[in-house]
């Protein structure tokens, strides 16, 4: 079975990639390969980000890998937070508080419309290859459901009338921005096989 690292450490990241994957490919984290390095996010757009990660790991050890950089962009706020998403607040991963700063900036807004976007960079055999997926939808004037992470609670995908943070792994996968570039990924390595 072919392996393949997932550039994060992310424990969430990689419950979500890993039941992508399904089993088709050896999912490992930093960690399973001995990678405690501080991968500075350095990039001005979700697509350098990735290819940071993606390089940085190809480069120090020798394995195919994939990084990704996702966030929120909501457009009554110029698209913010866009790269900065985890760090909305300031401090890095403060959920509830990248929460509350997109709803006290939308507090006065009918325009609630967003989008969550991800891209992934795929480093294979020495190449670079670019993933991208979306999902639009609205967002929500207060939190609901417990599940998920990040903006889960408040971000409610175009068609559904729950939010991310009210469904299922399965369910979530099946139609998030993630779940959108590694459809793409896997059907790229699928036609390598």
């Amino acid at each position: 079975m072919q392996q393949l690292v997932f550039a994060t450490n992310n424990k969430h990241k990689l419950e979500e990639v890993a039941a992508k994957l399904n089993g088709q490919i050896k999912l490992l984290s930093l960690d399973d390969i001995g990678c405690h390095d501080d991968i500075e996010e350095t990039g001005l757009s979700f697509a350098e980000n990735a290819s940071i990660k993606s390089r940085h790991i190809f480069y120090k050890y020798h394995v195919n890998c994939f990084g990704d950089d996702s966030g929120l962009e909501v457009a009554a706020l110029n698209n913010e937070p866009g790269i900065y998403s985890a760090r909305y607040a300031g401090t890095h991963g403060n959920h509830q508080a990248n929460m509350d700063k997109v709803l006290e900036g939308l507090k006065d807004s009918d325009n609630r419309s967003a989008r969550f976007k991800t891209v992934i960079s795929l480093m294979w055999e020495g190449r670079e290859h670019f993933f991208e997926g979306v999902v639009d939808g609205t967002i929500r004037r207060e939190r609901s459901g417990t599940d998920g992470f990040g903006y889960d609670p408040i971000f409610e995908p175009e068609g559904y009338n729950i939010t991310f943070a009210e469904m299922s792994m399965d369910e979530k996968n099946a139609i998030s921005h993630r779940g959108r570039a590694m459809e793409k990924l896997l059907a790229f390595l699928n036609e390598l096989a």
